[in-house]
C-alpha cells in the first residue's frame, strides 16, 4: 500500500510540475517559500522560489507522532509525508479546491509532525477519533485527513463529528487529484 501511495503522489506531483512547464515553461514556483532553505529550490528572485521535487532523505518514519501519542499511524501517511520534499500544491478533487500538504525541507517535516501531534492531542481532548491532515480547503475549519482507524481519505470539521467519506484510501484520492496552477 505504501508504494501505491507514493507512486500515486508522485504521478500527481508529475501531473501538476508538467501543467506548470506547459503553462509558465518553469518548474513551480512559490512567493510564500522564498527565503525557507530547502533541497528543492533551483533558484530565487528577489520575490519567489523555484522549485523542483526531491526525494525524501531521512528516514522514513513517522516515530515522533506514534512516540508522542502512543498510536500507530496509518502506513499511508508514512507514505504521504515521506516520499519526497516537495512545495504544497493546489489541486482540485471533484470540484473542490485544495492546497495538497508536502514536506519542504527535513525542519519542515519536523514541524508537520509537531503540528500533526498538536492535531491529535486536541481530538484525543475532544474525544474524536484520530485523524491526519493532508490538504488544506480556503475554509479555515475544514480540512482533508486521513482516518487514523479506517484509511479512508475524508474532509473534517476541525473540532467537530462532521465528516464526509471522500475517498476510501489516499492512493485513490491521489489520483483523482487535478493540478490548479
Amino acid at each position: 500500500m505504501e508504494k501505491e501511495i507514493a507512486l500515486a503522489l508522485k504521478a500527481f506531483t508529475k501531473r501538476y510540475c508538467d501543467a506548470w512547464q506547459q503553462s509558465y515553461g518553469t518548474w513551480p514556483q512559490s512567493e510564500e517559500l522564498y527565503g525557507v532553505p530547502s533541497p528543492c529550490i533551483i533558484s530565487s528572485t528577489d520575490t519567489l522560489v523555484t522549485w523542483q521535487p526531491q526525494p525524501f532523505l531521512p528516514e522514513q518514519n513517522v516515530n515522533a507522532i506514534e512516540r508522542a501519542m502512543d498510536i500507530m499511524v496509518q502506513p499511508a501517511l508514512r507514505a504521504f509525508y515521506a516520499t519526497q520534499f516537495a512545495g504544497d500544491m493546489q489541486a482540485t478533487f471533484r470540484g473542490e479546491t485544495l492546497t495538497l500538504l508536502q514536506t519542504w525541507s527535513a525542519d519542515d517535516f519536523q514541524r508537520v509532525q509537531e503540528n500533526l501531534i498538536g492535531h491529535l492531542v486536541t481530538q484525543k481532548r475532544l474525544k474524536l477519533s484520530p485523524t491526519l491532515f493532508i490538504a488544506t480547503l480556503d475554509s479555515d475549519i475544514d480540512v482533508i485527513s486521513l482516518c487514523n482507524l479506517t484509511g479512508e481519505v475524508i474532509k473534517e470539521t476541525l473540532g467537530t463529528r462532521k465528516r464526509t467519506v471522500l475517498s476510501s484510501d489516499l492512493a485513490d484520492f491521489l489520483n483523482q487529484l487535478e493540478p490548479v496552477l
